[in-house]
């Protein structure tokens, strides 16, 4: 019973209470045919060691000798032992959130820090204590835009990340906020020209990403002219920080909504990872979730404490900016592990390097027969290439070499079925960058 623990008798006495005469009772609504009736077929039974080493069988499987150039969003960078020897630590693994400031003060001084980095990253003068991740940052910038100009529109360019886009249209459907998409240049960057007519004069905000989701690097410069012209607030979105080692921070912008994974944190298959809001002071009381400040005691020793909680669970619901109800305590920590451990010019060299196998690529890229470039916007380490054939074919066969092609532009963007979106980060050996290159001639050559 180590993995149900729930005795006959506990169970009985909690199909009584729900008024099922049995399991069977319980599941009587789900189709017979659907219902497992026998045990599963499964190997064993294996002892614990046994287990693991079955496991650890099964994962080199999936992770031997592949490389993928893959992105979008979620990144695979180098990151440090320190970082996973301090984080799980007792007292920062088993912390959830820091409610009791007083026996709180290791999480919260952690915090602090990873706000002041988040600030001076983004050029913004306060961040929050983060979000789920950058999809709900982004939504939740949005909110706050919706909040501070009374307004119940927006303006999303479709070279935000795909995926962000769908949760923002969840919470947009049940808010009554109008969300309206505005296209592209043909360098690959938004282009503020195709915003309808009149649709600035009740928008809230101008949502862009930079870099956006074709690796374009986006100028704010326009779209922050437009937007204040017109009363609205610019939110520039970022998922792929490591970009800001090296180009200019997003001053410009009203709100920064930014997925921190980049940092430290692994893929994981798709999370958990770290939201941050980022926004000038003035904006302050209208920012979701937490906000930890520094604070003297009654002898003058420094301190941590929650200066700002505007949600649910602290004041009125009517009052909450979010009905967020935590924060990423444990990866803002090793956000800020890792950030510290690079320094100003560790992340300046790691954003160097992504750039330069980035633009490695592309030259190699470009040599190969039925491959190009579409976009001429600059690009930090995503861009799109597109193929004399389907990216799904061409990745099918990337994959009997060992190979994780690029995201398939179709899914996202109808029409560009033989375009794919290509990421190199400092972890791609130059070596698998010629293979990948190599893999692509063979290819496209074969009939």
């Amino acid at each position: 019973m180590r993995y149900l623990p729930k005795s006959q008798s506990e169970r009985r006495e909690m199909l009584d209470a729900i008024g099922a005469k049995s399991i069977e009772t319980l599941f009587e609504t789900i189709p017979a045919k659907y219902r497992l009736r026998d045990a599963l077929k499964l190997p064993g039974p294996l002892s614990e060691m046994e287990l693991i080493d079955y496991f650890k069988a099964r994962a080199a499987e999936n992770s031997r000798g592949y490389t993928s150039f893959l992105g979008a969003g979620v990144y695979q960078h180098l990151k440090s032992v320190v970082t996973d020897a301090l984080v799980q630590r007792g007292e920062f693994l088993t912390s959830y959130t820091p409610y009791q400031a007083e026996i709180s003060q290791g999480t919260l001084q952690a915090i602090f820090e990873f706000q002041t980095l988040m600030s001076q990253l983004t050029g913004q003068e306060v961040a929050n204590a983060s979000m789920y991740d950058g999809s709900t940052a982004l939504t939740e910038a949005v909110l706050m835009a919706e909040r501070l100009t009374r307004r119940h529109r927006v303006l999303v360019a479709s070279t935000v990340h795909p995926e962000y886009r769908q949760v923002l249209a969840t919470y947009a459907k049940h808010l009554g906020i109008e969300v309206e998409e505005f296209g592209f240049a043909a360098n690959g960057a938004a282009d503020a020209g195709t915003i309808r007519g009149g649709a600035l004069d009740e928008a809230a905000a101008i949502v862009v990403q930079s870099p956006n989701f074709f690796g374009v690097l986006e100028k704010l410069g326009p779209f922050e002219q437009r937007a204040h012209a017109a009363g609205a607030l610019l939110i520039d979105c970022v998922t792929e920080p490591v970009s800001l080692g090296i180009v200019k921070p997003p001053e410009e912008a009203d709100i920064v909504a930014l997925e921190a994974q980049s940092f430290g944190v692994p893929p994981s298959y798709g999370g958990p990872f770290v939201g941050v809001i980022a926004t000038r002071e003035k904006n302050v009381r209208q920012m979701p979730g937490r906000l930890a400040g520094e604070a003297l005691d009654g002898e003058g020793r420094r301190g941590f404490c929650l200066t700002l909680a505007t949600r649910e669970q602290h004041i009125r619901r009517e009052k909450a900016t979010s009905n967020i109800c935590t924060n990423e305590a444990l990866y803002a920590l090793v956000v800020t592990i890792h950030l510290c451990l690079l320094g100003k010019e560790g992340l300046r060299e790691l954003a160097a390097q992504n750039l330069s196998k980035a633009r490695f690529a592309q030259e190699e890229l470009k040599r190969v027969p039925g491959v190009t470039l579409p976009f001429s916007g600059a690009t930090f380490n995503e861009f799109v290439v597109e193929f004399s054939r389907p990216v799904r074919q061409i990745n099918e066969k990337l994959l009997a070499e060992k190979i994780v092609g690029p995201l398939a532009l179709g899914k996202y963007y109808p029409g560009q079925e033989r375009r794919g979106l290509v990421c190199v980060t400092e972890t791609t050996p130059r070596a698998e960058i010629e293979r990948f290159a190599a893999a692509l001639r063979k290819i496209l050559a074969a009939n």
